[in-house]
């Protein structure tokens, strides 16, 4: 069982960057894929970013040069280091574990991109 605890959500005017933080339980969090996704009202969850546990990363076409994954397997934490932030981009946000038998979830962060 790996649990997942997501931070750093919040209230953004469009334009300006948040760092979404994940920290997950166990000794095992480098061997995981670690991955964001995001559900917006009244849309199918969308995943947003992807980053093995070799460090290869890859991103949704909507987020790719204004969002960033990346992980420190030292504190056990993948983070999304988000800038220029659209009024589109408001969703809970998911962290979730990759590992061999089943995927975990978070139980998510509110972003509200907004004047």
């Amino acid at each position: 069982q790996v649990q997942l605890v997501e931070s750093g959500g919040g209230l953004v005017q469009p334009g300006g960057s948040l760092r979404l933080s994940c920290v997950a339980s166990g000794r095992l969090f480098s061997t995981y894929d670690m991955a964001w996704n995001r559900q917006a009202p009244g849309k199918q969850r969308e995943l947003v970013a992807v980053i093995t546990r070799g460090g290869s990363t890859n991103y949704a076409t909507s987020v790719k040069g204004r969002f960033t994954i990346s992980r420190d397997n030292a504190k056990n934490t993948v983070y999304l280091q988000m800038k220029n932030l659209k009024p589109e981009d408001t969703a809970v946000y998911y962290c979730t574990a990759q590992t061999t038998m089943v995927d975990y979830w978070g139980p998510g962060t509110q972003v509200t991109v907004s004047l």
